[in-house]
């Protein structure tokens, strides 16, 4: 370790502990989240994220607390709390603003503030340090230091993970910025990248989700014309990738909290510029109606075989928002089950990673285990955790009365070549 600054991370969440975790291998952490549950499972060696194993968070030196009294230990200040969107597709700046408020209180001459949730250019200058100042009392880039480093977590990623992903570090002052960069440079060994501002790293980090989401929207509307033709999208997609520089986007689903998020804090800052962005926009609503979308082609798909819909049975598997993780925050499944139980469709979810009580509680869906679910006339494997991909036709089968009717694999793991007879595969 070269630097000498003592490290504090707030927000413990799928950003937070990596990061803490990372620090806290070579040094003593202050690891703060106001989630006293969320303490309390850590302190135990639990990570309900699944990110960090318990062998790594016995490796790291990291005091987990609720209590901010705690943070006044560290002079140097990381910031990943959530930055979501409101149900007006807004964004949702509350926790970014109640974490500031927090460590306006406690900061120190001289302590730096790095934020690394993912805000829209500006939200670091215009909206946090304002209260930093307001809080303690100093003045930014004199007294105290701000500076921004874009957050690269990729949920269930075991390979691209904080210490390999090249960091982007920005600041107030060049003074800063070198202790910034050499802060993180003790535990990045990707290297590290200086931008020349805050708001340029802000906007870098959001054209990244933004630009994905829009590959995924491209590909998604592709899908929809292709079935319009009659022609398999994954087959096209293999004949196209055999080009060198064709990009291996796939249609799917686009929830959680960066992909199916960011691209609006974008377009809410445009639209405060009097722009108003229509490219961005047009992907956002070609994604976000993807679910619906495969409720439909399933519903249509009944009704040409011959099948009822009201009252049948319906099988969704994974609600998470990408496989492999137990996180449902903003998962585009919720929008497949409520489409078909407006059809009067018996709707049954099940996933192996996904915590039933948070499901409940933020969607009001009741998660099953395998053995309550019942066989009908239809299954959308709609998330391809590694359960359902090492099972394939096993874990459809049994959901299928007389082993016929209508599936629809969003996933494209299933295997077409032992496709059984009397089955309907939809995929993108």
């Amino acid at each position: 370790m070269t630097h000498k600054r003592k490290i504090s991370v707030t927000g413990l969440g799928y950003v937070g502990l990596p990061v803490a975790v990372a620090f806290g291998k070579t040094a003593r952490v202050i690891g703060f989240d106001i989630s006293e549950n969320r303490m309390s499972a850590l302190k135990a060696g639990l990570d309900i994220t699944r990110e960090i194993s318990q062998s790594e968070l016995n490796e790291a030196d990291i005091l987990f607390t609720s209590d901010p009294a705690e943070l006044t230990q560290a002079d140097f200040h990381i910031v990943t709390v959530p930055t979501p969107i409101n149900h007006a597709k807004l964004p949702d700046l509350t926790a970014v603003i109640n974490a500031t408020t927090t460590l306006g209180k406690i900061i120190k001459s001289n302590d730096i503030v790095v934020y690394e949730s993912t805000v829209y250019p500006g939200v670091t200058e215009e909206v946090c340090i304002p209260v930093l100042e307001k809080e303690s009392g100093m003045r930014a880039g004199v007294d105290f230091f701000v500076g921004y480093s874009p957050e690269r977590i990729n949920p269930g990623d075991k390979e691209h993970v904080f210490s390999k992903i090249t960091k982007v570090v920005s600041a107030q002052t060049r003074e800063s910025l070198d202790i910034i960069a050499d802060v993180y440079g003790s535990v990045v060994t990707a290297g590290i990248h200086r931008a020349p501002s805050i708001k340029v790293a802000e906007a870098g980090k959001i054209i990244e989700n933004t630009q994905r989401d829009l590959n995924i929207a491209l590909m998604n509307e592709l899908a929809i014309i292709f079935d319009k033709l009659g022609i398999d999208t994954g087959d096209i997609l293999a004949a196209a990738s055999t080009k060198w520089n064709f990009l291996p986007f796939k249609p799917g689903l686009v929830g959680g909290h960066c992909i199916g998020v960011d691209p609006y804090y974008l377009t809410y800052k445009a639209e405060q510029t009097g722009y108003s962005p229509e490219v961005i926009l047009a992907g956002r609503r070609i994604n976000d109606g993807m679910g619906t979308y495969v409720a439909m082609q399933i519903i249509k798909a009944l009704i040409k075989n011959g099948f009822a819909v009201k009252g049948n049975v319906i099988s969704i598997l994974g609600f998470t928002f990408k496989e492999n993780v137990p996180d449902a925050r903003n998962t585009r499944v919720i929008d497949m089950a409520k489409t078909l139980q407006e059809f009067e469709m018996e709707v049954q979810l099940h996933d192996p990673l996904a915590n039933k009580g948070e499901a409940f509680d933020e969607y009001g869906i009741k998660l099953l285990d395998q053995p309550q679910l019942k066989a009908g006339q239809a299954v959308i494997l709609a998330v391809a955790h590694e359960q359902y991909k090492q099972a394939g036709w096993q874990c459809i089968l049994p959901l299928l009365v007389g082993n016929k009717g209508v599936v629809f694999d969003v996933t494209g793991c299933l295997d077409r070549n032992d496709l059984p007879p009397e089955i309907n595969l939809i995929r993108f």
